[in-house]
């Protein structure tokens, strides 16, 4: 290897793992910032948050590899510019095309990295991230005691707290109802105040009651005599503890994850393909049993058999022979094909639901089955884009170079969004809605490429000035000659 091309894959690995790594913190960041309400206050064990941040990680790669080598390949070329590098690597006889050749080789390996994962490891990543998501937010909040509201957190137990102490420990007012199920018993305590704490095992939460009275029905039935009078028993204490079971509230409930195996998200190529054969064959099916539903509607067509894509040839309308019927046949005909066109149409509009559901479902496997591809194909666009940008503009660092990615990707990712949709929404055809965003950016890089293999002062404000100013004095000689 040259040792020109190691200077180019030093310059380049460096910015492109700090910015990968500073890209994903901010979207993990983003991820807390949007979720923060419904993980908070929940009691969730610290493991539980680690695992949902590992796969928020993972699934934010899709996003943060093609703004990676974006920002990394501008800083790179920008810092070779203003160091004068690739002036001295221009100078040696080496074209921009050869000096970009090494790192659009790592951009080439780290795409077909992209498309691996997302074929192997974004799925499994989607499906554990949503699943464990969702049961995160299913779960109940860690606030068991709120003030003023008989709480039913705790199984068997009806709690409630008039008033707390800000420290959230302290309570006053306290009013239990609990119940007994194997023995039938219930009891209720009041008391005056208060303080809960968990156990050192955190399995329960005990409160510690002061200043009180225990309020017991029982059936009275003990040592095998059979009493038919219930027993009704009161106490009064200065101190007792309630030891209530958390093993039910702060334990998450994990739901199988095969009912989320469904989505298209969690399927790889192999998958995708598969689903898109079997909706075909279920619309197929589905098209036919319409059309064998409406072929005995239809009374005055001969119509084949089977569905077909071949035109019908329907009879040429004659309107002499029509008029010359009596009237009242006229009329009959006009009825009986207005009766035929509604029960059409009926019959139709009940169907509609039949078909809408899959037609839906196998658009969005396909677009979903394009967007497999998209991945690596964005990091080859943007690097065509990133490394003409920063020979061009020839300033690294965290200043301008982020400016100008940031806003390259934010134009690359919103059209990527508006297209992904429409072909989910069935506005756009899969591949065009899938594609749209590298259809539109990868142009815009071969020009820039272009221009700064040609040395192009296109970013030169001074040549824009100069240029203004001459349309400026030929507009104002124009006029001048016009009114003379």
């Amino acid at each position: 290897m040259k040792k020109i091309h190691l200077l180019l894959l030093k310059s380049f690995i460096r910015p492109f793992l700090s910015t990968f790594l500073i890209v994903m913190f901010l979207l993990l960041m983003l991820f807390l910032w949007k979720y923060i309400d419904d993980l908070i206050g929940k009691g969730f064990q610290w493991y539980i948050i680690l695992e949902l941040m590992a796969y928020a990680s993972a699934t934010n790669v899709a996003m943060a590899l093609p703004l990676s080598v974006l920002l990394s390949s501008i800083m790179t070329y920008g810092s070779l510019g203003e160091n004068y590098e690739l002036v001295a690597i221009k100078s040696a006889g080496i074209s921009l095309t050869r000096a970009m050749y090494p790192i659009f080789i790592v951009v080439c390996i780290l795409s077909v990295s992209a498309f691996l994962f997302s074929d192997y490891m974004l799925p499994i990543a989607n499906l554990k991230y949503y699943s464990l998501l969702y049961d995160a937010r299913e779960q109940k909040s860690a606030n068991f005691l709120p003030e003023g509201v008989f709480s039913n957190s705790f199984s068997n137990n009806t709690i409630r707290v008039q008033r707390k102490d800000p420290d959230g420990q302290t309570l006053y007012g306290l009013t239990i109802y609990s119940k007994d199920p194997a023995k039938n018993t219930s009891f209720m305590v009041i008391a005056k105040q208060g303080k809960m704490y968990r156990s050192f095992d955190d399995k329960f939460l005990v409160i510690e009651l002061k200043d009180g009275i225990r309020y017991e029905e029982n059936s009275g039935s003990g040592s095998g005599v059979y009493m038919p009078r219930r027993v009704f028993i009161r106490q009064r204490f200065t101190s007792t503890a309630q030891k209530l079971d958390l093993s039910g509230i702060t334990s998450i409930k994990r739901t199988d994850e095969s009912a989320f195996k469904s989505a298209f998200q969690m399927m790889n190529i192999r998958l995708l393909k598969d689903t898109i054969k079997i909706l075909d064959r279920k619309l197929d099916s589905i098209k036919v049993t319409n059309y064998t539903m409406m072929t005995p509607y239809i009374k005055y067509l001969s119509l084949p058999k089977k569905p077909t894509t071949d035109s019908v040839k329907a009879i040429a309308y004659q309107s002499d022979w029509f008029k010359k019927q009596p009237l009242n046949e006229q009329l009959q005909a006009i009825t009986n094909a207005q009766n035929e066109a509604r029960s059409i149409t009926d019959m139709l509009k009940m169907r509609v639901a039949a078909i809408d559901a899959p037609v839906k479902d196998q658009r969005s496997a396909f677009a979903q089955y394009q967007v497999k591809f998209t991945l690596s194909a964005s990091c080859l666009a943007l690097f065509l884009i990133g490394a003409p940008m920063g020979a061009i503009i020839r300033k690294g660092g965290l200043g301008l170079p982020v400016v100008i990615s940031v806003a390259f990707f934010l134009l690359f990712y919103i059209i990527k969004t508006i297209g992904e949709k429409a072909a989910h929404e069935g506005n756009m055809s899969g591949i065009v809605g899938a594609w749209i965003a590298i259809f539109l950016i990868t142009p815009i890089g071969m020009f820039l490429s272009y221009k700064a293999a040609t040395d192009s002062p296109i970013f030169d404000m001074e040549n824009y000035r100069r240029f203004f100013d001459q349309a400026a004095s030929f507009v104002k000689k124009t006029i001048g000659r016009k009114f003379n």
